[in-house]
C-alpha cells in the first residue's frame, strides 16, 4: 500500500471513531455530555415494545415489564453510543421506580448491559430487599471479573415512587435515594477508563433470562456520561418523582425536545451537598453539607449536629409606594376579598357622605375603581357568605338623610355584576360586624357604639333565617361604647369577644368574652382594658392567644397625662387548667400609627389571592384623602406622609 494510500486510511478511521480508543482522548468526545434515555430507547416510535404496558399508579405513569420475552426488552448498546463504542469513565445513573411490597427475596434487575455471546454482566443494577447492587466487569485486569458495589439499607419495595441516582467517579459511588443523604461507597476495583461495549446490548428488568425480571414499575432510566446528576435533580418539588427524561407515552404533558447545552461542569465527587428538610446528622453523615432553601445558609454536620458555614444575614425589610387611590374621604376601614369566577376587590369605607364608600376591583395589576355605594360615615366592610349567595355588609355610624339610622346588608347580584341592597337593619353608632357559623347556622353581629350621648347600650346578634331569607335578632349583649367584636373557636366550643372602649366617664372599662351554650352567648370572662379597640385571636402550635389593643387611657375625673396615647397593650394566653385567658404580655403601643392623627387603618391583603399571582403582600394604609397600596416585606418602616412612626 502506497504511503498516501496507507495516511488517507488513517485519517478515515481517526475521523470515523475510531480515534475514541486512542490514549489521551476523553469520552466526551462520544457523547458530547448529554443524558442519553435507556427507557424512550426500547420503545418504539410507533408504539410499545412487546412485553411493556402502561400503568398509572399516584397519578404518575410507568411500564410493566413481561417476563415472557425478556430478550424483546432489549436493544443494541450502538443506537446510544453511535460515536464509540467505549462506556463513559465516570457517569450517573437516574432511576424512577415503582417496587411492589411483597415478601420475595431475589434480586430483581432494573438493567444490564450485555455481551451477545457471553452471559455475564458488563454493567448493570439490581435490588433485594434492603439492598441495592452495582454490577461492572473489569476487563483491564487480567482475566477479567465483575466487581458487586453493594449498598445497604435501601428500602424501595413500599408500593411507593422513589428516584435513584448513583454517580460513579473511579473507586468512589455515591447512591442518592429521593434526595435524601447520599450513601458513599468506596471500593478497591475502580470503574474501568476503557470498557468496550461493542456488539453489547442493553435489557430493561433482566438479565436476557426470565429469572430476576423487575416486577414493578419503571418510570426513568437515563445515563448522565461525566457528571453528577444531584444538582440538576434534587431541585423539584416533589423528589420521588423528579426527572430529567422520559419516554413520551409516559409524560403527563406533551414532550419538550431535549436540551442540546453542552454540561460545562464535569463531575465533582469531594463535596457532597444535600437539599430539602432538615436531615439527621449523626456519625454516618459527618463530613456532609446542607443546604437550607428556606433560611439560605449551608451547613456542615460535625457527627452530631449541623454547623453554619454560611447563612444570609437577616435584614430590615422596606415597604415602598405602589399605588394612590384618591378618595373623597377618610379611610376608616377596609375589606379585601375575592369572588370565586369574578376576582379580587376591596371594598373602602369612606368617612363623609355624599358620595358614599367605594369598591375596587384588582385589574392589570392594581385596583380601579369598579362601584359607589350610598354610605352614611362608614366604618368598615364585612365580606361573608351563605351557601352560594355573596353578601357585604356596611357599618354605618350616623343617620341618613331622613334622620334615619341603617346599617345595610348588600348581596352580589351575578346579573348585574355589582352589590345591591338586601337587608337594612337599625344600628346606633355602628362600627363593627362579625359574621360566624356555629353547628351549621349562620350569624351576624354589630358593635353599636353609643346612642346619642348614651354609650351604655346593647349591641346585637342577629340569626340566619332560612325560610324568610332574611337576618333576625337572636340575643342582645349590653356593651360600652364598643369598637370590635372578634369570633374565635376552641375545640367545640365558640367565643365571641368585645371590646369595650368607653362608658361615658372613664376608658378604663371591663371588655368581655362570651361563650356559646345552649342556643346563646353567656359571660365566660372579663378583663380589663383601657379604650379597647381591637381584639385579635392567634395559634402558636396547640396555645392560644388573644391580644387587646387598648387605644388610651381617660377618666374625666382626673387630668390627662402628657402620654395621653401611649400605653401597654397586651397579649393573654388561655389556661386550660384555670379554664381562663391569663396575661402572657405587655406591649407599649399608641393610638395612632403615626404621630399625624390621619393615619386610620391597615390591612393586609391575602397571599394567596388568586387573581394576584405574581404579585406580593400588599398593605392598605388609609390617610387623610388617599388610601396607599404598598408591597408590604415582613418589617413596617415608614408610611408616605407619616414622618414619625410609631409602634402599632
Amino acid at each position: 500500500m502506497s504511503a498516501p494510500l496507507l495516511l488517507w486510511v488513517i485519517l478515515l478511521r481517526w475521523a470515523g471513531g475510531g480515534g475514541c480508543a486512542r490514549p489521551g482522548r476523553t469520552w466526551q468526545h462520544c457523547t458530547d455530555l448529554r443524558p442519553l434515555d435507556i427507557l424512550s430507547e426500547a420503545v418504539p416510535a410507533a408504539g410499545l415494545a412487546r412485553g411493556m404496558r402502561v400503568f398509572q399508579v399516584q397519578g404518575v405513569r410507568g411500564f410493566q415489564l413481561s417476563s415472557s420475552r425478556p430478550r424483546a426488552l432489549g436493544f443494541p448498546a450502538s443506537r446510544l453510543f453511535i460515536h464509540c463504542d467505549r462506556f463513559p469513565e465516570e457517569f450517573s445513573i437516574i432511576v424512577t421506580l415503582r417496587a411492589l411490597r411483597g415478601p420475595a427475596k431475589r434480586n430483581e434487575y432494573i438493567f444490564t448491559l450485555m455481551l451477545e455471546e457471553s452471559p455475564s454482566v458488563l454493567v448493570g443494577l439490581r435490588y433485594a430487599p434492603d439492598k441495592l447492587h452495582f454490577l461492572f466487569w473489569s476487563q483491564e485486569r487480567a482475566g477479567g471479573w465483575q466487581t458487586r458495589v453493594t449498598f445497604p439499607n435501601v428500602s424501595l419495595s413500599d408500593n411507593q415512587w422513589h428516584t435513584l441516582i448513583l454517580a460513579v467517579s473511579g473507586q468512589s459511588f455515591s447512591l442518592t435515594v429521593d434526595c435524601s443523604i447520599p450513601k458513599d461507597v468506596v471500593v478497591e476495583t475502580p470503574f474501568p477508563a476503557s470498557l468496550s461495549v461493542r456488539r453489547a446490548s442493553f435489557y430493561l428488568g433482566n438479565r436476557r433470562r426470565r429469572k430476576g425480571v423487575f416486577t414493578g414499575l419503571l418510570r426513568q432510566l437515563v445515563l448522565l456520561p461525566g457528571a453528577d446528576a444531584t444538582p440538576r435533580m434534587c431541585h423539584a418539588v416533589n423528589f420521588k418523582v423528579a426527572t430529567l427524561s422520559v419516554p413520551t407515552v409516559l409524560q403527563d404533558v406533551p414532550a419538550k425536545p431535549v436540551s442540546n447545552e453542552v454540561l460545562k461542569h464535569a463531575y465533582e465527587s469531594d463535596m457532597k451537598v444535600t437539599l430539602g428538610a432538615r436531615p439527621r446528622c449523626s456519625k454516618q453523615e459527618k463530613a456532609q453539607f446542607w443546604f437550607n432553601a428556606s433560611r439560605r445558609g449551608l451547613y456542615l454536620c460535625n457527627g452530631s449536629t449541623w454547623l453554619s458555614v454560611l447563612e444570609v444575614q437577616h435584614r430590615l425589610d422596606y415597604v415602598e409606594e405602589y399605588q394612590n387611590l384618591v378618595t373623597n374621604s377618610e379611610t376608616m376601614g377596609i375589606e379585601v376579598f375575592s369572588i370565586p369566577k369574578v376576582g379580587l376587590f376591596a371594598a373602602v369605607a369612606n368617612r363623609i357622605t355624599p358620595p358614599g364608600s367605594a369598591i375596587y376591583r384588582w385589574m392589570d395589576g392594581k385596583f380601579v375603581h369598579y362601584q359607589n355605594i350610598p354610605t352614611h360615615q362608614a366604618q368598615s366592610w364585612k365580606y361573608f357568605t351563605i351557601g352560594k349567595k355573596i353578601f357585604l355588609a356596611v357599618a354605618n355610624f350616623e343617620q341618613n338623610e331622613r334622620g334615619q339610622e341603617f346599617s345595610v346588608i348588600y348581596k352580589w347580584s351575578r346579573r348585574k355584576a355589582k352589590f345591591i341592597t338586601y337587608q337594612r337593619i337599625s344600628t346606633h353608632s355602628a362600627r363593627d360586624w362579625e359574621a360566624f357559623v356555629i353547628e351549621g347556622e349562620a350569624f351576624l353581629a354589630v358593635v353599636n357604639h353609643r346612642e346619642g350621648n348614651n354609650h351604655n347600650i346593647d349591641s346585637v346578634i342577629y340569626r340566619w333565617n332560612p325560610r324568610t331569607g332574611l337576618f333576625e335578632t337572636n340575643q342582645t349583649i349590653p356593651t360600652s361604647g364598643a369598637y370590635d367584636w372578634e369570633f374565635f373557636t376552641i375545640g367545640p366550643y365558640s367565643f365571641l369577644a368585645v371590646a369595650n372602649t368607653f362608658n361615658g366617664t372613664s376608658t378604663k372599662i371591663y371588655s368581655h368574652i362570651y361563650i356559646w351554650l345552649s342556643g346563646s352567648f353567656q359571660l365566660f370572662q372579663s378583663i380589663l382594658t383601657f379604650g379597647a379597640a381591637d381584639w385579635e385571636v392567634f395559634h402558636i402550635g396547640d396555645r392560644v392567644f388573644l391580644a387587646v389593643a387598648n387605644s388610651h387611657s381617660y377618666d374625666s375625673g382626673m387630668p390627662a397625662p402628657s402620654n395621653f396615647y401611649a400605653i401597654n397593650s397586651s397579649i393573654y394566653e388561655l389556661n386550660i387548667t384555670a379554664q381562663m385567658f391569663v396575661k402572657f404580655q405587655d406591649l407599649l403601643t399608641y393610638r395612632y400609627l403615626c404621630q399625624d392623627s390621619g393615619c386610620s387603618s391597615v390591612h393586609v391583603l391575602p397571599l394567596s389571592s388568586p387573581e394576584v399571582p405574581k404579585n406580593p403582600r400588599m398593605v392598605w394604609v388609609g390617610k387623610d384623602l388617599k388610601t396607599h397600596l404598598i408591597p408590604w416585606a415582613g418589617t413596617l418602616s415608614t408610611i408616605p406622609g407619616c414622618s414619625k412612626p410609631h409602634p402599632a
